[in-house]
């Protein structure tokens, strides 16, 4: 099997990747420690992913967001393909992105399954909205993307989720980053 292949769609109305992309995979990959300790120098925004259908309301923290496209508007996050959240989305055919402000570190733990105390993935930690689709949206974030899945991917042990962004909004108050498997703020250099 391929190590990249499209995930089905559950409606189809929506749109579909027209061919699975042809990544090459190297004969020689590189050893899994060091990837990850190469890739945890990156510098990331910390999300939260979150929809609501047949299977009620799933988030799950994220740091693999990118923009696709302006024209048309669209987004991409990556998820472990065995979390729930994957499922959830691909049932209910739309997701939202709330990017944390650097005063939420705690919110990514709730969401990341790991909270200090309470329960974990606890939508009652915080206060949420929904806008178009009907996903939550985390009151108070940085920026927030309600998104109609336009299609998915799976790549290796994730499933890559493009959405087409319905709503977007940009708030005050400074994103939160991980870097080096920590939180970091972001502040802006000196000239």
């Amino acid at each position: 099997m391929s190590p990249v292949a499209l995930c089905e769609r559950p409606s189809a109305m929506q749109p579909r990747l027209a061919a699975t992309p042809d990544f090459a995979v190297a004969p020689r990959a590189v050893d899994r420690n060091v990837f990850i300790a190469a890739m945890a120098r990156a510098v990331t925004g910390v999300w939260i992913l979150a929809t609501d259908g047949p299977e009620g309301r799933v988030a799950l923290t994220v740091s693999a967001v990118s923009s696709v496209s302006a024209d048309p508007p669209m987004v991409l996050a990556c998820v472990n393909s065995r979390h729930r959240v994957r499922d959830a989305v691909l049932a209910s055919g739309h997701f939202a992105l709330s990017l944390l402000t650097d005063d939420r570190a705690d919110l990514a733990d709730v969401f990341a399954g790991r909270p200090a105390a309470g329960q974990p993935h606890d939508f009652d930690r915080a206060e949420w909205r929904t806008d178009t689709t009907g996903s939550p949206l985390l009151v108070g974030a940085a920026a927030c993307f309600d998104c109609v899945l336009a299609s998915s991917v799976v790549a290796g042990t994730h499933t890559i989720l493009i959405g087409s962004v319905v709503s977007a909004i940009r708030a005050a108050g400074s994103p939160l980053a991980y870097s080096d498997r920590a939180y970091v703020r972001t502040t802006p250099l000196g000239n």
